[in-house]
């Protein structure tokens, strides 16, 4: 039987996602380890690399929205159905959330300099108006909610993904059904 695919477009993009998400993981846990002075290059490239998945994530829900995914294989269970639908649903709702939580964050951040979000050493992404005049005590607040949210955001993603690449082995090395092929680059 041959291995149903996702589209050329799905696969790129779920991989072009993946890698980023890891690389922001790595920049993320890799910050607290640096001087000072550096930091604030390591977090802008994180910002820049977040924007982008928020950007690619969009591409992906509406190429998702117009493009079917294949079924999946008649040996896979109901609860394997259900929990495969439940943590994709999440991982789109995270790979919304992380990104969302964090320009909020830094949109509220109130430190003695202005750090501006520069978009790859491109060009200036700027913060929302909304949040960056806010009174100083209220933008406190809001900063603490979101790197809050943040932090659960992220701590949901560990979890996610822990599920989704179990789910995936599992069902390539235990049910010997060809899964990785599904989403492989080629």
């Amino acid at each position: 039987m041959p291995v149903r695919r996702y589209t050329s477009v799905a696969v790129l993009l779920h991989w072009l996602v993946a890698g980023l998400i890891v690389v922001n993981v790595l920049l993320a846990w890799s910050s607290d380890s640096l001087p000072k002075p550096e930091v604030h290059s390591v977090m802008n490239i994180h910002k820049s690399i977040g924007l982008t998945v928020l950007g690619l994530a969009l591409l992906r829900l509406l190429w998702r929205i117009g493009h079917r995914p294949p079924a999946y294989p008649p040996s896979y269970q109901r609860w394997e159905r259900w929990l495969s639908h439940g943590v994709h649903g999440l991982l789109y709702l995270v790979m919304f959330g992380l990104p969302l939580t964090g320009y909020f964050m830094d949109s509220a951040h109130t430190g003695k300099e202005y750090h501006p979000i520069i978009w790859f050493g491109l060009f200036e992404f700027p913060h929302l108006p909304l949040i960056m005049h806010l009174a100083p005590e209220m933008k406190d607040q809001v900063h603490e909610f979101f790197e809050a949210a943040h932090g659960l955001s992220a701590d949901a993603l560990y979890a996610l993904l822990f599920l989704h690449v179990a789910g995936a082995l599992k069902h390539q090395f235990l049910d010997r059904q060809k899964e990785v092929q599904r989403m492989w680059l080629g």
